[in-house]
């Protein structure tokens, strides 16, 4: 059984025992968090889609641990101008596995 939730602004597929990035949450590492905004859910040809959301489905998942991605850099350069600008992002995110889908 796999499902397509939305946390962040973006969208995963995800799966029973997947551990995926997020973008960060507020809630302890350790914790039991159940995400509701699931757009779709599919179990072989069986697939239920929301509009948006399909009602009453859940996706349990556990924080594992909060963390940063690896920096970007970002560097503009203008030809013949004698102008350039450097910046560096890291990007926190909080680490899930999802522990159960449920329809």
């Amino acid at each position: 059984m796999y499902a397509i939730i939305e946390t962040g602004g973006k969208q995963f597929r995800v799966e029973e025992g997947l551990e995926l990035n997020i973008q960060k949450m507020d809630v302890e590492a350790g914790t039991k968090v159940d995400l509701d905004k699931i757009l779709l859910i599919g179990q072989g040809e069986d697939i239920k889609i929301g509009a948006p959301y399909v009602e009453g489905a859940k996706v349990a998942c556990t924080i594992l641990e909060h963390g940063r991605d690896k920096k970007i850099i970002v560097f503009k350069k203008r030809r013949r101008k004698d102008s350039q600008t450097k910046q560096g992002h890291r990007q926190d995110y909080t680490r899930i596995k999802v522990e159960a889908i449920q329809a």
